[in-house]
């Protein structure tokens, strides 16, 4: 087994652990917080862009800084400036006269700009992490490995973070934040301890302007992993403008609290920690190109759900077979991208795609957000809210007629 013989890949998997247990409590914690300082849609979804918005502008070069610099220490200090930066929203939160009451939008923009420089933080942070797997583990392990990762990820960060976290906000709403900061610190302790294997960093012997057009010329030339790039940024995009207003469709219309909401969340991490352990089995028994486009069919389970009922019940179900299928797809996706990228532009090129990947989420966020204001005079609350999710799902199914007709996942070697 991956886990038993493997010290290195036991120590990232085990600091993965423990920092996905603290982004669960804080991806509930998060935008909780905001609903309790304003109802302003727009607001709430600048929150969250906030949090997103690096990955559109700081992704490029923290590829250049993952392959110049170690990525050792660029995964500890990471997890060090996040466990502060997370201290600050505490004593943000402790400078609120009666958060029950609501706070200025001063204060707002004030967790808007802490949001954003934990999401520099965690940009520079996952890149490293994930450029750093294919050094730690034989390639043809990555499939396993990264199911494995993906799964203690959804376990942690969904199925045991939300609901510990409605707990912890149910006892004072600093106190998830303050188990998050905790969480960093250990994870950074962890990763410290990991003996990479020996690996000279390149040195800077040209500008960062050429060290990008590297990696941007062999993207551009490798044509798969540019199409999958770009087609993950349309579909982040759409998902995660419905998702950030997933908290206030379950307060409003489903009528859940803190708590229910963490339980709802549980259904999706359900089904991530189902997609982790059946996903490299479904992989290599039907191969990543069956697997590729029948995971973006089960994308729409959960806007379905969510548009056409009030069903707690089907909107979870909704949720697992959608996470199911998003852990399925980067299963395939992202074993392919660590096989074929070389390890000296590992990074440059890892962030490329991803800015074109998670770059868009915050424009989706604020879309999203920006539709349900424009529309709920005319439309009415509620169906101003299920409106993020129909647009989603139309996008989600444009993206894979797409992908049907023009992407191929070359079979494993």
């Amino acid at each position: 087994m991956l886990l038993a013989r493997n010290r290195n890949y036991r120590l990232l998997f085990s600091a993965t652990a423990v920092s996905n247990l603290g982004d669960g409590i804080s991806a509930l914690a998060f935008p909780w917080l905001a609903t309790l300082l304003t109802r302003d849609p727009v607001l709430i979804a600048a929150v969250a862009a906030a949090g997103r918005l690096p990955w559109l502008l700081f992704t490029a070069p923290a590829g250049v800084i993952t392959d110049r610099a170690s990525r050792q220490a660029l995964m500890v200090w990471s997890d060090v400036v996040r466990a502060a930066l997370t201290c600050a929203v505490i004593l943000l939160i402790l400078s609120i006269p009666d958060i029950e009451a609501g706070a200025s939008n001063v204060t707002v923009w004030a967790l808007a700009a802490l949001a954003f420089l934990l999401g520099m933080a965690e940009v520079l942070r996952d890149n490293a992490a994930q450029t750093a797997l294919p050094s730690l583990v034989d390639k043809a392990d990555l499939e396993n490995a990264n199911g494995q990762l993906w799964s203690v990820e959804q376990i942690m960060g969904s199925f045991v973070g939300p609901p510990l976290a409605g707990v912890l906000i149910a006892i004072a709403v600093p106190m998830p934040f303050a188990f998050d900061a905790l969480s960093f610190a250990l994870a950074a302790g962890l990763v410290a301890c990991i003996t990479f294997p020996e690996r000279a960093a390149r040195a800077a012997t040209q500008s960062v302007f050429r060290d990008l057009r590297d990696g941007a010329v062999w993207l551009w030339q490798h044509k798969t992993i540019l199409q999958l790039a770009v087609l993950l940024g349309v579909i982040n995009a759409a998902t995660a403008g419905y998702a950030t207003l997933l908290v206030l469709y379950a307060q409003e219309v489903l009528g859940l609290n803190a708590a229910g909401f963490g339980l709802l969340m549980m259904a999706g991490a359900a089904g991530g920690v189902a997609g982790g352990i059946l996903g490299p089995h479904l992989v290599r028994r039907f191969g990543g190109q069956a697997m590729f486009l029948g995971a973006q069919i089960l994308f729409l389970a959960d806007p379905l759900a969510v548009y056409f009922t009030s069903s707690i019940s089907i909107v979870a179900v909704g949720l697992f077979i959608a996470m199911f299928a998003s852990v399925t797809y980067n299963i395939v996706t992202v074993s392919y991208r660590q096989r074929v990228i070389p390890d000296d532009l590992l990074g440059r090129v890892n962030s490329l795609y991803r800015l074109f990947g998670w770059g868009m989420m915050p424009l989706g966020i604020l879309a999203a957000g920006a539709m349900v204001s424009l529309t709920e005079g005319a439309m009415g609350r509620e169906d101003a809210l299920r409106l993020p999710f129909a647009v989603g799902g139309v996008v989600l199914f444009a993206m894979f007629l797409y992908s049907a007709a023009r992407i191929r996942i070359p079979p494993r070697r």
